[in-house]
């Protein structure tokens, strides 16, 4: 603005002076000047054109009127005496060049840059050269390089664990010999890639189609790992999510209802994470659900807005709501036995504060439903005569930490064997589950972030327990009830980290009974995954470039109850999206 009222101080003063400088060349040179400076002030919108115009003509009056005066003085031999006659001062031809050059200069940027934002809007030069579907395609993904070197305690004992997993592939301890057990004694180091792709597709303006492509091993949930070494096989490349969306926002444009379906994100609020957003990083507490666990069924979230903070107007914030998301997940399909579900249901709070604090709290409760092993009762026990109902409880994935149950036995009915030749899970998990976080601005720009997740398993019943695990020994030794878990964090530092120079710092502790969560949704990292695992998790990111950032990870935990086994976890990341 105030480029343009040197401009228009310009223009008067050349249009209502007189020129000492006498000859016509100059005075065709100064006119045209401040014609043009004129034009270039109506083109940018400070003078009309009818006031332009007058402008000119005014000028040109005034000019003609001077001129007279000067000749009828000129032919009495006076000078002229006009009052209101301005005299300016010669101007150098060096000067009016570095004028003209500063005014080229302005105008040049201000004029591009109208012109590329309207051939950007209509598209010149490429009529028709795109079909309309691809504005509505939107293209994301990331790409993790990990580093990952696992450290065994020198007191772990050998052999303390089995490995369901192991058992239940390879049909029974006896078939799976050493893998039936838990690596616990020998450290590990592995190089391990990530890659996700997505794809989202505006269908309507408040309905969108979404899909997800992911590397990792296709029977474990909590992981798109691929770890490197496969004597240059390919890797795995699957469906990761595909799901339809629908939003559905008010005229203040608030977002008052989410309704997904298909194999979509984690839905729940948990507390406990970092800074990012769970969909690229694993920003999320990690307690109950892995970051990089996606969801197969349906749910729902409703908000209601209660308005903004002191001072500000409802329209303009949108920092207070309080919601409640429901969500029904089939877990595993049987033709010939019970479906094993989960169904959730939480409500929570967002309260902005104004001085741009924030806190949201949530409180939800998970319901799985016939995850409970199903043991074979037959009077050999043994793995070929199982029912339906007996394969189908046998679990698709497991980590580490619940109490089992021997759904069956090896050998056959004619050569029956005592060893576990199926292994199931033998507590209900039916979670209550409570998260929080707080971030505070007052160290601005870093930013504090306090966050805690608390789970306790109400389904678990000892007596139903200590049957499935030991029906031997359930009134004499009994299963004890480890059923609480929690977490704390705090994160420190600034809240976009992927720019250059950008850093944030995190420590954790996490406390995990054995039967607090289902373990094969939990955390796939700490104590290398499950339950029954307690210690810290401390680490920070470090911006490279625009998207770019490095992370590093020390997961250091030990078993609550059971023979020892500890292990450390160093984890270095290179990070990158798009």
């Amino acid at each position: 603005m105030d480029n343009n009222k040197s401009l228009l101080a310009i223009a008067l003063l050349c249009a209502t002076g007189v020129t000492q400088a006498g000859e016509k060349e100059e005075l065709l040179k100064l006119r045209n000047t401040t014609t043009n400076l004129i034009k270039q002030l109506v083109k940018q919108g400070v003078l009309s054109d009818k006031l332009a115009e007058d402008m000119i003509k005014q000028a040109e009056t005034d000019a003609e009127q001077q001129v007279a005066v000067a000749k009828a003085a000129e032919a009495n031999g006076n000078e002229p005496s006009d009052p209101d006659e301005v005299r300016v001062a010669y101007v150098p031809d060096f000067v009016k060049d570095e004028i003209r050059q500063q005014v080229r200069s302005e105008l040049r940027e201000e004029v591009v840059g109208d012109v590329m934002q309207k051939a950007k809007q209509e598209k010149w030069g490429v009529p028709d050269a795109l079909p309309e579907w691809i504005n509505r395609i939107t293209i994301s993904g990331d790409m993790r390089l990990r580093s990952q070197h696992e450290y065994m305690a020198s007191d772990n004992i050998a052999n303390a664990y089995f490995d369901p997993m192991a058992i239940n592939d390879l049909g029974g301890v006896t078939n799976a010999g050493p893998n039936a057990f838990l690596n616990t004694t020998n450290d590990r180091q592995r190089f391990r890639e990530r890659f996700r792709l997505g794809i989202d597709a505006k269908i309507t303006d408040n309905f969108k189609a979404g899909v997800r492509l992911a590397t990792g091993n296709q029977r474990d949930p909590v992981s798109t790992n691929q770890t490197l070494g496969n004597t240059g096989s390919r890797y795995d490349f699957a469906v990761d999510r595909a799901f339809l969306q629908y939003d559905a926002i008010d005229d203040d444009k608030f977002n008052w209802l989410t309704l997904t379906g298909g194999r979509i994100a984690n839905p729940w609020f948990t507390g406990g994470g970092g800074f990012r957003d769970g969909a690229i990083t694993g920003a999320v507490s990690e307690l109950v659900w892995d970051s990089d666990l996606s969801f197969e069924g349906f749910a729902g979230t409703v908000r209601h807005q209660l308005g903004g903070a002191e001072g500000l107007t409802t329209k303009s914030d949108k920092s207070r709501s309080v919601f409640a998301t429901v969500g029904a997940f089939p877990l595993q399909e049987s033709s010939l036995s019970s479906d094993k579900w989960l169904f959730g249901g939480q409500l929570g709070l967002d309260w902005g504060f104004a001085n741009q604090d924030k806190l949201k709290v949530a409180a939800a409760y998970y319901d799985f439903v016939n995850v409970q092993a199903k043991p074979n009762t037959t009077l050999t026990e043994t793995c070929d005569i199982n029912s339906p109902a007996n394969n189908a409880s046998v679990p698709q994935f497991q980590q580490f930490g619940n109490t089992l149950a021997t759904i069956c036995n090896e050998g056959t009915i004619n050569n029956p064997a005592k060893l576990p030749g199926r292994i199931g899970l033998a507590s209900d998990y039916n979670i209550v589950n409570l998260s929080a976080t707080y971030d505070t601005a007052v160290f601005a720009p870093y930013h504090l972030k306090i966050s805690g997740d608390f789970a306790k398993n109400v389904g678990f019943n000892q007596a139903e327990v200590s049957r499935l695990h030991d029906p031997a020994h359930a009134e004499t030794n009994p299963v004890t009830p480890e059923t609480i878990g929690w977490k704390l964090r705090a994160d420190f530092g600034w809240l976009k980290d992927d720019l250059p120079g950008k850093w944030s710092i995190f420590a954790a502790y996490k406390y995990l009974e054995r039967d607090a969560v289902f373990d094969a949704f939990t955390d796939s990292d700490f104590h290398l995954g499950g339950t029954n695992a307690k210690g810290w998790i401390l680490g920070g990111n470090y911006g490279l470039f625009k998207h770019t950032w490095l992370t590093a990870r020390w997961l250091t935990a030990n078993v609550i109850t059971g023979p020892a086994y500890g292990v450390d976890v160093l984890q270095l990341d290179l990070n990158t999206r798009f």
